[in-house]
């Protein structure tokens, strides 16, 4: 059975986590600030601190923006269920908005409601690595905090007529090295994903485009915004802070990024191809090639259950894409308000994409999705 999950863990990985185990050097410390150090060569932030846990990253970034206690957080249907619950632990109210169907992201004009209903910070989740067109957020004039789980290391394009001819930073296949080139050193004025945000947050779990195994990292794109995240990272309590084996595995995976990636829209094309003339549609992404490819979600024009057991047949696992998202989580209380989101939740279907498949796997995935009832 091919998995619609698959970690891309090869042996440079491995090694750097065995190195620190072989070292005894398994608890937060050199790797962790290595890691650091590489978020922010990669995305040219000011500062950044990298934790145990995504909602760990979520509660510091909120906690910095320094939110009035009855203030509402700007929450998407879609984003991950852990959002919701951490928001809802701190004592703030969320306001969890619908999305658009084309691209399961939320729009500005519901943003603009939620901001009417007492939103006063946004936490705009880039879901399956799509970019959002960020100014319209930023003209709305609240916090924002993006999500870049699913989007990270993509990059916005410049604004203006070059936009069209700008291209993503290369990299060295062979020797998974050249990625950390800043968009400047390869001639693209560019910003990467969580530059806009007043903080970006960075999850690296065990489904996301990176992943440490279990973490996350916070960033700043400015030094007025770090100094204040950087007071509360300092007085944490050690058990907040990214081990270093974590810290270890993470860092090779964002230096192994741009062959990863590479493979990964090379598989998307291939897809894309395949359901053009199906029933069944992908989400609409931009021309250019700014947004990471996070796996390859399917909109169904029909039941998700017939399609899952259409392609568990054939061998391969289908997933929905949302199952572990807000909605999913409160569907009885949210389903009348977010419409598009609960029909994104019963609909959207994940098929397997990620670098570890073969041609032969792909070949079958292809072959599927050709053919889906």
């Amino acid at each position: 059975m091919i998995q619609t999950y698959s970690s891309t863990i090869r042996r440079k990985e491995m090694e750097a986590v065995l190195t620190c185990m072989v070292d005894e050097k398994i608890g937060p410390g050199e790797m962790n600030a290595k890691l650091i150090q590489t978020v922010k060569e990669y995305t040219k932030c000011d500062g950044a601190v990298a934790v145990r846990s995504p909602a760990i990253a979520l509660e510091y970034a909120v906690n910095a923006i320094a939110l009035e206690k009855d203030s509402g957080i700007l929450l998407s249907a879609l984003a991950p269920a852990w959002q919701i619950q951490t928001v809802e632990k701190l004592g703030y109210k969320p306001i969890v908005l619908d999305v658009q169907e084309e691209n399961g992201l939320v729009p500005v004009k519901y943003v603009e409601e939620g901001i009417k209903k007492g939103g006063r910070l946004l936490i705009l989740a880039e879901s399956m690595g799509i970019l959002p067109d960020i100014q319209d957020y930023l003209a709305l004039g609240i916090p924002i905090i993006e999500d870049i789980s699913q989007s990270a290391l993509s990059y916005y394009p410049e604004e203006g007529a070059e936009a069209a001819e700008q291209k993503p930073v290369e990299q060295n296949a062979s020797e998974g090295e050249g990625s950390g080139q800043s968009a400047e050193n390869a001639n693209i004025k560019a910003k990467r994903a969580g530059m806009y945000g007043t903080y970006a947050l960075w999850g690296m779990e065990d489904r996301d485009v990176i992943t440490a195994g279990g973490g996350a990292v916070i960033f700043a794109a400015n030094r007025r915004d770090w100094s204040v995240l950087k007071k509360i990272a300092d007085e944490a309590p050690s058990t907040d802070i990214m081990p270093d084996m974590n810290a270890a595995l993470a860092f090779v995976e964002i230096k192994e990024f741009a062959r990863n990636e590479n493979t990964r829209r090379e598989l998307f094309a291939l897809y894309s191809r395949s359901t053009m003339s199906g029933r069944h549609k992908t989400y609409i992404r931009a021309p250019e090639n700014g947004s990471t490819v996070y796996s390859f979600p399917l909109v169904l024009n029909s039941g998700f259950k017939d399609v899952k057991a259409y392609a568990q047949k054939k061998g391969i696992e289908v997933r929905q894409a949302y199952e572990n998202s807000i909605i999913a989580l409160r569907q009885e209380t949210l389903a009348s308000e977010c419409i598009c989101a609960n029909s994104l939740l019963l609909r959207c279907a994940l098929f397997p994409l990620y670098p570890r498949l073969g041609q032969k796997d792909a070949a079958r995935i292809v072959k599927v999705l050709s053919s889906l009832p």
